[in-house]
């Protein structure tokens, strides 16, 4: 895709004073005037035709509404032995997502050698096997498109690193060598495996640093040589249709031995620079940071409105997890009392699967051991998986769940399987769009795919149960077959997702608060920006029948109130909700969005 129109080039003084407060703070050691011009050449490099916008949007006027639902998937999620993956995957949402999905986030589509995608070889490059640019680009005319930038690491196989195996320019300089005897014990682990890689150069023995994977060689931002190729990426990933760029493990980038190297100063200030560009760019450009962390840490990253414009609220999947394993929302409900709405400008990116597992760190605080260990032990039965973390005095604990979330809740903690698997399921699909925030829909959510313990055998890895590949032409017979789990989940999902899209109190930023139902029910109120609109949304999250008095609701007298889920007026003093029933109750009930 082609960059967009040449315009007039911005007052200069403020943008690079902004910029050079940055590098300042990064590089003091360096001339921030210097860096600063450098930066601008990255990003907006001459004759590009790529050009700022004189101020930064504003907040009040975010490029996200109600609207908004969010696919992620791989590039391959959906393959016929005979079209680009990346085509296939168009056409699915064409054809079946039609008017319900406005944004795609394709995993890592470069070239790559492990860990499906994160281990990158080449930026610049899309994986032959998926498709192209073009593809990408045709995708990106249709829906926003969502990229990664892997920022911590770079395949072993790249040719950074194999310059940096050769002691050659530039790779030389862009990878962390550790004298082996230095005292790592603070460094926060998200693998239990030895934490530096011996390689042999012209020069000799060498520990390269990796955080991930022996084969996912972490790189040097202390270099600012680097920081400016990943600028360049940046900028060229924008002109190739990237409107949503996702900053992949971006917590673990700067190493300062002695830290934990975990949510460094400097990581956030690289943040805030990438931000600066952002807001400066001609194209709507939304930051989102990936960080699988506790709550509290996870927030710090929208900054002070100078950071991320969305972070994924990975204490959700967890805890909505907990909730319905147990039939009780209390932990749940707890969490949701104590979260702030996001900075204005900003979002939440709502999820309850991914590509990984159900994190766990984001659970401190809210689940104990014992709670985990009972998730653990319900979900092994259901035929999941655990993966594991080093700790500083060499114990391991739970890292994250490896399960397809459609498994995960086959039933519950206390009965085990028992043949409400569709309707608890429909529940969490639900409650993650009733949230304050724009929910993202994974496909294999979508899909009701089952655990893919053949993938893991023939890959080697936890997560890769989470990580099937359709053949497209069999999925489409279960999707014309309405009695199928495929069938079914997508049908339902859908009409809600459309139902949603058309509600202004499910505005990103509508106003949100916790209601006080009880461990069985876990309920929002939601409030559009205008006050027009409120929408109570309710989900019984047990195996039984629940009462809901309307009472405690506090509806506004006078209005007539409707059940969107239903389209049922509401005209009795109570209702009883079924087994993982959820309703939207409104004042002013809007059409659900048309196919587009």
């Amino acid at each position: 895709m082609a960059g967009s129109a040449s315009r007039p080039l911005p007052s200069r003084p403020l943008l690079e004073r902004k910029l050079e407060a940055h590098l300042r703070f990064i590089y003091p050691e360096r001339s921030p005037e210097d860096l600063t011009a450098q930066v601008i050449e990255a990003f907006w490099p001459a004759g590009s035709g790529a050009r700022m916008r004189p101020t930064a949007r504003r907040a009040s006027a975010p490029p996200w509404s109600e609207r908004d639902a969010v696919l992620i998937t791989y590039g391959n999620s959906l393959i016929d032995g005979e079209h680009p993956p990346l085509t296939l995957l168009h056409d699915f949402l064409k054809v079946h997502l039609r008017g319900a999905i406005s944004s795609v986030h394709v995993l890592p589509f470069f070239p790559w050698t492990s860990d499906d995608g994160f281990s990158v070889v080449d930026y610049t490059k899309v994986n032959s096997d998926l498709g192209s640019w073009d593809h990408l680009a045709r995708l990106g005319a249709d829906y926003r498109l969502m990229a990664d930038l892997v920022l911590n690491h770079v395949s072993s196989s790249s040719a950074w690193f194999t310059q940096f195996l050769q002691d050659q320019e530039p790779g030389s300089g862009y990878f962390i060598d550790v004298d082996p005897a230095t005292d790592l014990s603070a460094v926060v682990r998200p693998r239990p495996h030895p934490l530096l890689r011996a390689v042999e150069t012209p020069s000799g023995e060498k520990h390269v640093w990796c955080t991930f994977s022996h084969d996912q060689v972490d790189v040097n931002f202390a270099n600012p040589d680097l920081l400016l190729e990943f600028i360049r990426i940046m900028r060229f990933h924008i002109d190739n249709g990237v409107r949503t760029i996702r900053l992949d493990a971006v917590a673990f980038v700067w190493k300062e031995i002695g830290t934990s190297c975990i949510h460094h100063p400097k990581t956030h200030e690289i943040v805030r620079l990438m931000r600066t560009l952002a807001d400066y760019a001609h194209e709507p450009l939304v930051l989102i940071t990936e960080t699988n962390v506790p709550n509290f840490e996870n927030l710090s990253y929208f900054g002070n409105r100078n950071e991320a414009h969305a972070v994924y609220n990975f204490s959700f999947p967890p805890l909505m997890v907990h909730a319905l394993l147990t039939g009780d929302s209390t932990l749940l409900n707890r969490w949701q009392m104590r979260m702030p709405p996001a900075p204005m400008g900003c979002f939440f990116f709502n999820f309850l699967a991914s590509h990984d597992g159900i994190g766990l760190r984001p659970a401190e605080g809210y689940l104990d051991d014992e709670a985990i260990a009972s998730m653990i032990e319900t979900i092994r039965g259901f035929g999941g998986l655990v993966s594991m973390r080093g700790m500083a005095d060499g114990s391991q604990r739970p890292y994250e769940i490896n399960v397809s979330l459609f498994d995960t809740l086959k039933g519950t903690a206390a009965a085990g399987e028992d043949g409400m698997q569709f309707e608890r399921f429909v529940c969490s699909q639900t409650v993650m769009m009733a949230l304050e925030g724009i929910p993202a829909f994974y496909i294999h959510s979508l899909l009701a795919t089952p655990n893919d313990h053949e993938r893991v055998a023939r890959m080697g890895h936890n997560r890769s149960i989470n990580r099937h590949q359709w053949n497209y032409p069999e999925l489409e017979e279960r999707l014309a077959d309405a009695s199928t789990d495929q069938a079914r989940v997508l049908k339902e999902v859908l009409r809600r997702i459309r139902i949603r899209a058309g509600q202004p109190a499910f505005h990103p930023n509508a106003t949100q608060y916790t209601l006080q139902l009880g461990p069985a029910l876990f309920g929002l109120w939601r409030q559009s920006l205008d006050r027009e609109q409120s929408i109570f949304a309710i989900a019984n999250v047990t195996a039984e029948p629940q009462r809901l008095s309307l009472v405690s609701l506090n509806l506004i007298a006078g209005e007539d109130w409707t059940d969107l889920i239903t389209g049922r007026r509401i005209d009795v003093p109570e209702l009883t909700l079924d087994p993982y029933q959820c309703v939207w109750l409104t004042n002013r009930p809007k059409r659900a969005m048309r196919a587009r």
